[in-house]
């Protein structure tokens, strides 16, 4: 490239079809012009900073050496998928990511051809590949499919399920295994271990050398075959750690420099040669070209918007004082210091959850089973049945991984196991595969399981104390961001168990809501008044499940229009009970339901989507008002 060139080097090639003209000096120089943009646009836009970072290389040398438009490439989750969309077409929208109407932070396959599977829960990559190698046998097609999985991610069970039916499958995938030793929070347990000591083996970087010089001198795959079968059965067992990949069927290359470009191309060049599955494991730092982040790889895996790298990155990037969940954190160490069988629970988001100063206090009672949501409820149920307390600390997009252990072995066996559901509702720039929009539609039609959703801290409290005095299973379900201590409260005292409340007294019209939705319904009220209009009656039904139908049918009975307001799907959400429930008492009580559209919502700031699904204030006052205008307008005819 001429040095006079005013462009950067990114400017230049724009895309991953100029790659392969590139020197090793242009390449480090456009690696550190693409962490420069990824570091800019994430914490402008806020995002998935440390795991991006720390797959630049990694990306550009798979784009050196496979097609995206013929070869299906695959990540896992997406949090390393930053410089693959810079590289793919999306240089010029880079600055749009997660902002509404702008670019997904997670591979999207109505964004760009290149994205070729969704995924934004991790540990489906090597599921997905081998139904895209399959179907390429099937089909007679010859490219090839290649899936990036996280080593936090590979200790999920999904994707050992994949990894043990490769051989069954007799396909050829190639797995790139990107190991920076985190997931979210530092990677736990016996293949954490077992990857360690494949990463340090002296004897394993020798072989990888081997493999290396002994690959480049053969032409053909076969006489790769051959070979590499050859010595690798007669060194096996003298100079490598026990492999449970080979265990399995699939060939261990590895570990190589994930940051080396040259040494990735050479060994994707020969995966692309070799006959069989292989995985190929690659060794990257987190945060990579940041300081700040390589030295808090945890605290820098996702930032928010407008956060600031240097002294203040802290303040600037923390979750509020006020968070929904540090009081619930501080409530479970609360409990835990006055009763010995209070245990907490995470898969993997000890910083998420806000449970650093639990496991601090109690390091005995604090399990972070890695990303295994399904194995976490069951073990959990097991701690239960053996007498202890178990608390879940799960968002609410990743329960939806274990809806078969809460009804088996935590509901139907009447387990006092208290989940925390973080993030429940609307979750902002994530997007589609993080909203929190499924816990109360499936959560009601489980048998034995009590949901509630406090709109404050006062019932918050109230409810986590009340489960331990209960031997039941108990869903608290909560949004993300500030907490507020008290709303619409005389006093600090909570309703009575199980009770709906009722917060102001009206006529005509009610508003019923639940969770994050009643600040928005006493705002309404307050619209309508100003307008008017008959203040609606505004209650707190305070749980999802059981529904205190005593209350809700005296509402039905006193007023003219009955308006739920969930932050969860309409479809099988508390409206479409209420209405149930009207039909099959006799009211003739109109019952209209706010709530979210039969739509996976996209990415845009938690406000934009409230407004965007009717549930504000405006959205609320609208309904009342337009009913009271169809009335008016009959009763003048």
């Amino acid at each position: 490239m001429d040095n006079s060139e005013k462009k950067s080097l990114l400017e230049y090639i724009q895309n991953y079809k100029k790659l392969a003209a590139l020197g090793p000096d242009d390449i480090n120089l456009l690696c550190a012009e693409i962490r420069s943009l990824i570091m800019d646009v994430t914490l402008k836009n806020g995002g998935h900073l440390g795991g991006s970072l720390g797959a630049v290389e990694l990306c550009v040398a798979l784009l050196r050496v496979f097609n995206p438009e013929r070869d299906k490439i695959i990540f896992d989750v997406g949090h390393q998928t930053y410089a693959y969309k810079i590289l793919t077409d999306r240089l010029d929208k880079f600055h749009t990511l997660r902002q509404k109407g702008g670019i997904s932070g997670f591979p999207r396959r109505l964004e760009s051809k290149y994205d070729v599977f969704d995924t934004g829960h991790s540990s489906t990559s090597i599921s997905a590949a081998l139904g895209f190698a399959k179907a390429r046998d099937l089909l007679g097609l010859g490219h090839e499919v290649v899936a990036v999985i996280g080593d936090g991610a590979l200790l999920n069970g999904l994707a050992f399920e994949a990894l043990n039916n490769i051989s069954e499958c007799d396909t050829k995938i190639t797995v790139i295994l990107n190991d920076n030793t985190m997931s979210i929070s530092p990677r736990i347990g016996g293949m954490a271990e077992h990857l360690a000591k494949l990463s340090v083996s002296a004897p394993y970087k020798r072989l990888k050398q081997f493999v290396k010089d002994q690959c480049r001198s053969i032409g053909d795959s076969r006489r790769i075959e051959r070979k590499l079968a050859a010595w690798k059965t007669k060194l096996k067992s003298l100079l490598l750690p026990a492999n449970v990949f080979e265990d399995m069927g699939v060939s261990y290359w590895g570990p190589f420099n994930g940051h080396n470009t040259r040494e990735l191309e050479e060994i994707f060049e020969l995966s692309k040669r070799y006959p069989r599955s292989l995985l190929i494991h690659v060794i990257t730092k987190k945060g990579k070209g940041c300081a700040e982040a390589e030295a808090r790889p945890s605290f820098f895996h996702g930032v928010g918007s407008g956060t600031i790298i240097g002294d203040k990155a802290e303040i600037a990037s923390a979750p509020p004082i006020r968070d929904w969940s540090r009081a619930v954190s501080k409530n479970i160490e609360s409990m835990a210091s006055a009763d010995g069988r209070i245990v907490a629970l995470t898969a993997a988001m000890e910083d998420g959850t806000n449970l650093g100063g639990f496991k601090e206090r109690f390091p005995s009672r604090y399990f972070d089973v890695g990303i295994a949501e399904g194995h976490m409820l069951t073990y959990a149920a097991g701690l239960a049945a053996g007498g202890m307390k178990p608390v879940v600390c799960v968002y609410s997009t990743f329960l939806q991984r274990a809806m078969d252990q809460l009804v088996h072995d935590i509901c139907m066996q009447k387990m006092p196991v208290l989940l925390a559901v973080d993030r429940a509702g609307l979750n902002g720039e994530d997007g589609e595969t993080h909203q929190g929009l499924l816990d109360i539609a499936w959560g009601r039609s489980v048998p034995g399981l009590t949901i509630c959703a406090p709109r404050d801290r006062v019932d918050l409290d109230f409810f986590m104390a009340e489960w331990l005095e209960r031997d039941i299973p108990v869903m608290i379900r909560y949004p993300k961001g500030v907490i507020t201590e008290s709303l619409n409260r005389a006093g600090d005292e909570a309703a009575p168990w199980g009770k709906v409340e009722i917060l102001r007294r009206g006529n005509g019209a009610c508003v019923a809501c639940i969770g994050a939705a009643v600040k928005p319904a006493l705002s309404a009220a307050d619209i309508c008044e100003g307008k008017g209009l008959p203040a609606p009656t505004v209650a707190d039904l305070r749980f999802v499940s059981p529904v205190d139908w005593e209350t809700v049918d005296n509402l039905l009975f006193s007023h003219s229009l009955l308006i739920t307001a969930e932050d969860g799907y309409r479809n099988g959400g508390i409206g479409e009970a209420v209405a149930a429930r009207a039909a099959e008492i006799g009211s003739s009580c109109a019952v209209r339901a706010v709530g979210v559209n039969a739509e996976y919502v996209p990415h845009a700031t938690r406000d934009e989507q409230m407004k965007d699904q009717g549930l504000t204030a405006s959205g609320i006052a609208a309904l009342v008002e337009s009913f009271y205008g169809v009335s008016v307008t009959r009763e003048a005819g």
